[in-house]
């Protein structure tokens, strides 16, 4: 999933070459980012749609086949679940160092998301009438958890992001699936930080077999309202298929950031934080705008200086080379525009004075101020979701939130008064749109 931009010929080996917006290849690689958004590719689709097919007719049985075939050869059906032992024994398998960690996250991320939760409300009027909004949550919620290099690296902060929001909203059951290692166990990690937050119900199921399994339910793993959490592209396919009968969170793309940089950024940090979302997938995109070819230059440098330090340098370099992005612009105003034509995922603002912008920001997942912001700390625990709108979305989407597994219903009450001052005009409205039947509803009551 995801687009290519317009790739410019390297000038003495550059990991990325930067160019002049006002250019014709700086128009070009705006106009690559601005049309960014895709689905995925046609043999995704035909996989994931028999994938789902499959979990639909088959249930437990295509969940399990799936299972020995890409993740446990030997996974059972009876061990699908997370057993009660294996979540005590998760326990002894981390350290008291983590535990406190996963404590100060999980408070940060608990503080922040109770304040969107929403309250039910009423209005009423002098002729009887009350109406109002009745707020409820779901009932269930699927919580997708990617299994991170075969669940040698584990997603913990997928686990606090997705399952702390829907237990604010009051979910009564918050299922977990994630995929299994190869010898059917789950990284202990995972499975601490979710009891932490009160989730019991794990399942060792990945990818599309996984989404379809929570959407139309199996012996084993019973079908949920809302499907959230991040994945690869048959995971955000397979959330595509079935959104409608469930709500989905958002279909997600590649990792990617915008770094709006002025002299004052130090250029150490700036390539920093291109390379935090570079060494997420290949396909994930840095993008730097820098007021001067000075600072570029500088950040330049130090890409090439802190890229073979990485782990994950290949990952890193493939996204640098194949996706990133340096645009060079005249000033702050054109900068903090074109932010908002690509609408990114992760803004930062690292300028002399990144508060002062913020009323010029109309399209971002996310916003990171000043110099001392790195993008990782939204990840992890400032506080905020780290669940957002990717490949242009930001125009019209927001981050995960309470708000994602909540559903709202209209109240109406009427007194025999009030339908008798609104009588005629509901009936008139009904007539003119040739619904007799509506227009009788009010009638036969106003003759009593």
């Amino acid at each position: 999933m995801g687009f290519k931009t317009v790739i410019l010929p390297a000038k003495e080996n550059m990991l990325i070459t930067p160019v002049n917006i006002a250019s014709p290849e700086g128009e070009a690689v705006v106009n690559g980012l601005l049309n960014r958004f895709q689905t995925a590719d046609p043999s995704c689709q035909r996989v994931v749609e028999k994938i789902v097919k499959a979990v639909r007719e088959r249930k437990d049985e295509a969940v399990i086949e799936y299972c020995r075939k890409f993740d446990a050869p030997d996974l059972s059906i009876e061990n699908l679940q997370v057993s009660s032992g294996e979540l005590k024994d998760a326990y002894g398998q981390v350290t008291d160092e983590f535990l406190e960690t996963l404590g100060k996250a999980i408070d940060r991320i608990h503080t922040f998301h109770e304040r969107e939760m929403e309250d039910s409300w009423l209005q009423t009027r002098e002729d009887g009438t009350i109406v109002g909004r009745l707020v409820r949550p779901v009932d269930s919620a699927g919580l997708y958890v990617p299994g991170g290099q075969g669940g040698s690296t584990p997603l913990v902060s997928s686990v606090l992001m997705n399952g702390i929001p829907a237990a604010i909203a009051g979910v009564n059951r918050r299922v977990m699936v994630t995929p299994p290692s190869s010898d059917g166990t789950v990284n202990p990690y995972l499975l601490v930080a979710a009891q932490e937050i009160g989730i019991t119900e794990i399942y060792k199921a990945g990818s599309a077999w996984a989404i379809a399994a929570l959407a139309y339910g199996t012996a084993t793993i019973s079908r949920v309202d809302v499907i959230v959490g991040p994945g690869n592209q048959y995971v955000a396919e397979a959330k595509r298929l079935v959104s409608g009968m469930v709500r989905i969170d958002m279909i997600a793309g590649p990792s990617e950031v915008l770094i709006v940089a002025d002299e004052t950024a130090d250029p150490a940090s700036v390539a920093a934080d291109m390379l935090a979302q570079a060494e997420h997938d290949p396909l994930a995109l840095p993008i730097l705008i820098a007021l001067d070819n000075k600072l570029a230059g500088g950040v330049l440098q130090e890409l090439e200086r802190q890229l073979p330090l990485l782990s994950r340098e290949a990952i890193a370099r493939t996204s640098l080379v194949n996706r990133g992005v340096i645009l060079v612009v005249g000033d702050l105003e054109e900068a903090i525009e074109t932010a908002n034509s690509i609408a990114i995922e992760h803004l930062e603002l690292m300028i002399a004075d990144p508060w002062a912008q913020i009323p010029h920001i109309r399209h971002a997942g996310a916003i990171f101020l000043g110099h001392h912001t790195p993008e990782a700390a939204g990840d992890y625990i400032a506080g905020p979701n780290h669940v957002l709108p990717t490949m242009g979305t930001a125009r019209f989407a927001s981050a995960l939130g309470v708000e994602t597994f909540l559903k709202k219903s209209s109240i109406i009450s009427y007194s025999a008064g009030a339908l008798e001052g609104d009588g005629g005009d509901i009936q008139r409205l009904a007539k003119l749109e040739g619904l007799d039947a509506h227009a009788a509803s009010v009638a036969v009551r106003l003759k009593k």
